[in-house]
């Protein structure tokens, strides 16, 4: 559990599920991940977030607001997916539901996240994914001091060709010296 002034990121628990099918369901927060998640395949998302916990202790973690202990998004860290020129690498990601966007959530988790990966792992660097058009998501690599490295652009596999948000932008941190 990585706590920071006004977030709690822990693993994942089932009684998260409802709260992460909803964000799974809107729009607005999925609009950059080729479609709406059903709920089972949140379900996945989900198990695969605590298996991930369970073997290796980072996951993207659940992001619970501590003063009322709402669920407000996900963000931590995985080893980035095969088929993308981060295959193998640290990777920071989030997601938020849209009434936590623009408080400054995801940048106090992203930190946090990051802070943890420097403290507890072994990584010369941390990559992060997004597609172009995703300006509030790029906005907050650059924020976090993460550098575009537009050699590593990329059509993202998962993504069926001809859908607009397949090509993809990658960002890079190093390790603090």
């Amino acid at each position: 559990m990585i706590e920071t002034p006004r977030l709690t990121l822990r693993a994942w628990r089932d009684e998260d599920r409802e709260d992460a099918h909803a964000m799974g369901q809107d729009e607005r927060v999925m609009a950059y991940f080729g479609s709406l998640q059903t709920p089972e395949e949140t379900d996945r998302m989900v198990d695969r977030m605590v298996a991930l916990h369970a073997e290796r202790g980072f996951c993207f973690w659940a992001v619970e607001r501590r003063e009322d202990n709402a669920l407000l998004g996900i963000c931590g860290l995985k080893i980035g997916p095969d088929g993308t020129p981060i295959a193998g690498e640290m990777e920071i990601g989030w997601r938020f539901r849209v009434d936590a966007w623009g408080q400054g959530y995801a940048r106090e988790a992203a930190q946090a996240s990051l802070a943890f990966a420097w403290e507890n792992l072994d990584c010369p660097a941390v990559y992060a994914i997004t597609v172009l058009a995703n300006e509030r998501s790029w906005g907050l690599m650059e924020r976090l001091g993460m550098r575009r490295l537009p050699e590593l652009d990329f059509e993202h596999p998962i993504i069926p060709e001809g859908n607009p948000i397949r090509p993809h932008i990658t960002y890079r941190i190093e390790r603090p010296q």
